[in-house]
């Protein structure tokens, strides 16, 4: 249906002196037309009576909390028309990507506008994580709030109420109240950003963790994935977490889960989490990733929902504007996920040391010298996102070396899950902390010592002591270790550049055959390395020996050149490797155990 079309007939069912909409259950009544789907986009109309000058913008949001990334949200507004009680249209502008002026905001009645879906709707810049996106298909749709509404400006606190118009053979999947007259309930903008609704042919499963109830909706787009395969998969996961959290500090959690074409991961809320995976059969393997992900989205009941600032309280959605504390965020609350799998018995102490060794890989592959601070304040920007990964990474072993150090202060009685546990007691959903004095506030409930943590470690970027603070637990850190061993090689290594392929580390036979540092490599055993061609020649490089022969192809100065070669051998050498000291002194092995329970 074309926009005339749709707004003609809108017109003629509101042209009414008493709107049917008027004794909605909040100042802010939005309907969303989910039964017209062709078109790949959101139908939506808001109710409202008496808005003010200073309403007289309508915001669409440009960001949202926990993306970290600009957004635009208003890039996607296909249409945008105010109304009148009688019907009349009034006068809009739009004034900025995200912002559309009514003239005579004293006399609407209602808000109309399209807005297309971000999953199928191409952008060149600022690409939305699909998890953080919407979508409207034949046999189901997900909304994200910040991709479907919008706020009159100085109505952001405004309770809200949302009825969504669907084929009645769908199920709703969300962590909003729904009342007996069919509206979902929010008391503010906030809230509806922060609850995703999953609708369609879904799957359902419930349990209780830690005296909240826990519900899963899926959508499986070829029914291979259930709720209560996904549901069983997690329950050792759910039990551990209701252990190290002690009680729940929600009532209800939803998780939302979405198989389709394409893994893009997951985004927290504070009473859910939403997870975009591509379908595969149910496995051991997909159910060992889906919980450890849905591990760290659960443990942001925590973080931010408990502890946060005053800067994710009152949200911006006009200006992208940084917390100073994504450390706390995202990297303790990865922390949290292995240590709660760790003293759960989800997770043994050599399994536990080999994700150690991952993140410090991908840490010494990222710029070392940007601190978790920076990478804070930078998120939204385009250096900051190269980085940004990397609070998963860098940030977790912070968090680790952070609780090892409360642990030895404390003598082994407190580490960072309690004092997480005693902030979560000070703070709550409704009471944020000062984002400029967080840092002092936590040393001040802990110890002097972590204000000069806090400097080296978050602060600034200095080199991480992981040999020393994981040798006070009995845990040896070796950065380089030789087994002893041989392995075959090509003689380089191969680092990816700008979309291209460098060798890097040439090693002298391939000199002496033609090949220099930082050429790019662009084929092997004549076959083009590309995207979808590299999977293949990996695996053919695994089945050569010491001593067969290859060609390899480069580019320098813009011409191909080949060689021929054969495969060398070099010492195996392995990185990063933590392991338990089988040495470690009667100290070592008491605060390790301390370091292994939830205190």
């Amino acid at each position: 249906m074309n926009n005339f079309v749709w707004s003609a007939l809108l017109l003629a069912c509101s042209a009414l002196t008493t709107p049917v909409w008027a004794a909605g259950p909040a100042p802010l009544v939005y309907e969303v037309d989910l039964n017209n789907r062709a078109d790949d986009q959101f139908k939506v109309t808001l109710h409202v009576d008496g808005l003010k000058p200073e309403n007289a913008v309508y915001q669409f949001a440009s960001t949202a909390p926990g993306t970290y990334q600009v957004m635009d949200i208003g890039r996607f507004v296909r249409s945008f028309q105010a109304f009148d009680k009688k019907g009349k249209e009034l006068k809009t502008e739009q004034v900025s990507t995200n912002q559309w002026k009514i003239e005579q905001p004293a006399q609407v009645r209602q808000i109309r506008y399209q807005i297309a879906e971000t999953w199928d709707t191409p952008v060149k810049k600022d690409v939305i994580y699909r998890m953080c996106g919407t979508s409207i298909e034949q046999d189901h749709a997900l909304i994200n709030g910040q991709g479907v509404f919008g706020f009159p400006q100085g109505m952001q606190a405004t309770p809200l109420a949302v009825k969504i118009n669907y084929p009645m053979e769908w199920t709703v999947g969300t962590a909003l109240e729904k009342n007996k007259d069919g509206y979902f309930l929010a008391d503010s903008y906030d809230r509806i950003v922060d609850s995703p609704i999953l609708l369609g042919r879904l799957t359902r499963a419930e349990t209780t963790v830690g005296g909240a109830a826990v519900e899963m909706y899926t959508y499986s787009k070829t029914d291979q994935v259930t709720s209560e395969q996904l549901l069983n998969s997690m329950q050792s996961m759910l039990q551990a977490a209701g252990k190290f959290l002690k009680t729940l500090p929600v009532k209800r959690y939803t998780f939302l889960y979405h198989f389709e074409d394409e893994s893009w991961g997951a985004w927290e809320h504070s009473y859910s989490s939403e997870y975009i995976f591509k379908e595969t059969p149910f496995s051991p393997r997909l159910a060992e990733t889906v919980t450890s992900i849905a591990a760290h989205e659960f443990f942001h009941v925590v973080t931010p929902l408990n502890i946060h600032s005053e800067l994710i309280q009152q949200f911006n959605f006009v200006t992208p504007t940084p917390s100073a504390h994504l450390w706390l965020y995202e990297g303790v609350t990865e922390w949290a996920n292995g240590a709660m799998r760790l003293r759960g018995g989800l997770t043994d102490l050599p399994a536990y040391c080999d994700e150690l060794s991952q993140k410090v890989k991908i840490d010494q592959q990222l710029d070392t010298t940007y601190s978790l601070l920076k990478l804070a304040l930078t998120c939204y920007t385009p250096e900051g996102q190269k980085q940004y990964g990397n609070i998963y990474n860098r940030g977790a072993l912070v968090a680790g070396l952070l609780d090892i150090r409360l642990l030895e202060l404390s003598g082994g009685q407190r580490g960072l899950r309690e004092v997480i546990n005693e902030l979560t007691s000070t703070y709550g959903p409704n009471r944020p902390f000062p984002d400029k004095e967080f840092f002092d506030i936590f040393a001040q409930k802990t110890y002097p010592e972590i204000t000069d943590f806090f400097n080296r470690y978050v602060k600034n970027a200095e080199h991480l002591p992981l040999q020393e603070y994981f040798g006070k637990v009995g845990i040896l850190y070796k950065p380089v270790f030789a087994t002893g061993k041989k392995l075959p090689s090509l003689g380089m290594r191969p680092v990816p550049v700008n979309d291209t392929l460098r060798l890097k580390q040439v090693s002298e036979p391939l000199r002496q055959a033609g090949i220099q540092e930082n050429d790019e490599w662009i084929a092997f055993n004549q076959q083009t390395i590309d995207q979808s061609t590299l999977p293949t020649i990996r695996e053919q490089i695994r089945g050569l020996k010491a001593g067969d022969p290859y060609e390899l192809t480069v580019r320098r100065n813009g011409q191909p050149i080949t060689i021929k070669a054969t495969m060398q051998e070099i010492p195996e050498v392995n990185r990063y490797v933590f392991e338990p000291n089988p040495q470690a002194t009667p100290q070592q092995l008491a605060l390790r155990e301390r370091w292994q329970k939830n205190l």
